[in-house]
């Protein structure tokens, strides 16, 4: 059997899992360690939860760890184009050929004993069992692993940190994690783990009131944004230098890559976690969380893909996210003659409050669908597009979207494709990876 197909057979497979739903509970991602030999034992860990920012925070602790000279895992969710996204080590994906081994032995492993039999494990679990193994394997010194969804019954709660990150927090998932912030904090705050200190970016009184009770049950110190660390002296280019005041670093000036303020906020929880990192025995230095926070890159995050017109996609997929892009597209709109909005989301999405913030902004709008089944129709999007913006166009592929902005855009115009991490996926296959790799599925968990 050709490698190719090989790969094709097992994505389909990882895929199929999802007949299995959403499970939020530990029991099956700890029987599948114990099959695969407690990988997640093997390696230390940094655990990232949250409701939006997760991956750009990710991105820099591996960023600034990488400059150190540690070879780095990192397991984000979902990817964008290729499964492979989904697990690297020092910013490599893992091979199709590998994902078919890993994926080949944990499936065995889990049909083969009569103690598995009513397993039935999910994709979300076991594709962290395959990053898991991997990075047991590869030898990693360290992994930065990012939450699925929530956190206490996350499949990666299995792993005792030596930092753990809690973004921010927002209403998501409330079908599952709670129909309040404070129930959704009391999910995220479930990976906090005894005497293990805990990083947060949490803002609501309420929110950091449940995130401090959670640690003081288990002696683990909190370290807050904009109390115990903070930036000052924001100055926007084509990137942003700031000044950092650490939890204990004196004040230092620092340079990163990506846009918006909420990166400056991401970046910031970053380095306080690294400094909690240098506490335990990490040892990272100035220099390498210089040049490691300044190198760092997270695509589909107001990431520039095309010059003249600019194309930048993001994966704001909920109104918390669509805000922060908005709040950073006022800004960028100030250097553009005009900006033409690219907008698909899915169905079961907050859309009104995703449009309500992006749409009176725009000059143009394209209303489209990513190429997945929970899409909302652009017919659909358009309706409830058109009171904010008459003129709205309907396009019902990313491709054809991205045609007409791009033929009606001048050089001078801003062309922002987002409202989904699927349409974001879709719009990198067609701008700037290869054809041909699979892109379908991309955000399933649980």
């Amino acid at each position: 059997m050709s490698s190719d197909r090989s790969y094709r057979e097992t994505i389909d497979y990882l895929y199929a899992l999802q007949k299995h739903g959403v499970k939020l509970a530990l029991a099956n991602s700890v029987t599948l360690m114990e099959i695969m030999g407690s990988p997640h034992r093997r390696f230390r860990s940094v655990h990232v939860a949250g409701t939006n920012g997760k991956g750009s925070t990710a991105a820099f602790i591996t960023s600034m760890l990488r400059a150190a000279g540690y070879r780095v895992g990192l397991y984000t969710s979902p990817h964008l184009v290729s499964f492979t996204e989904r697990i690297r080590i020092n910013g490599t994906p893992i091979s199709e050929a590998k994902v078919v081994e890993l994926a080949r032995r944990v499936r065995g492993g889990s049909e083969s004993t009569p103690s598995t039999a009513g397993l039935n494990p999910t994709f979300f679990e076991v594709t962290t069992a395959i990053a898991f193994t991997y990075f047991a394997e590869e030898g990693v010194d360290i992994a930065v692993i990012e939450v699925g969804m929530g956190g206490r019954l996350d499949s990666t709660n299995v792993i005792t940190p030596l930092v753990s990150v809690i973004t921010n927090i927002d209403l998501e998932h409330r079908e599952y994690l709670g129909g309040t912030l404070e129930l959704i904090a009391a999910e995220k705050a479930g990976i906090i783990k005894p005497s293990v200190p805990v990083v947060t970016g949490a803002a609501q009184p309420d929110v950091i009131r449940v995130i401090e009770d959670k640690a003081a049950e288990v002696q683990a110190p909190v370290y807050r944004l904009n109390k115990h660390f903070h930036a000052e002296r924001v100055t926007p280019g084509s990137g942003q230098d700031f000044d950092y005041h650490g939890i204990k670093m004196p004040p230092v000036r620092l340079s990163i890559a990506m846009l918006g303020s909420h990166q400056v906020d991401n970046a910031c929880l970053a380095l306080a976690a690294v400094e909690c990192l240098r506490e335990a025995g990490v040892n990272v230095d100035d220099s390498a969380m210089r040049r490691g926070l300044a190198d760092a890159h997270w695509e589909g995050r107001l990431e520039r893909v095309a010059l003249r017109p600019d194309i930048y996609l993001d994966g704001a997929h909920n109104p918390a996210s669509a805000r922060v892009l908005a709040e950073a597209v006022r800004t960028m709109k100030k250097s553009y003659a005009r900006l033409i909005l690219v907008i698909g989301i899915l169905g079961d999405k907050d859309f009104r409050g995703i449009i309500a913030e992006l749409i009176p902004l725009a000059d143009k709008v394209i209303a489209t669908r990513p190429d997945y089944g929970r899409a909302m129709e652009p017919a659909a999007l358009a309706a409830e597009v058109r009171p904010l913006h008459p003129g709205v166009i309907v396009a019902d592929t990313m491709g054809r979207a991205l045609t007409i902005a791009q033929e009606t855009a001048c050089p001078d115009d801003l062309i922002l494709v987002t409202g989904s991490l699927y349409v974001v996926g879709d719009a990198r296959a067609v701008l700037v990876d290869k054809p041909g790799q699979e892109q379908q599925l991309s955000g399933l968990k649980g």
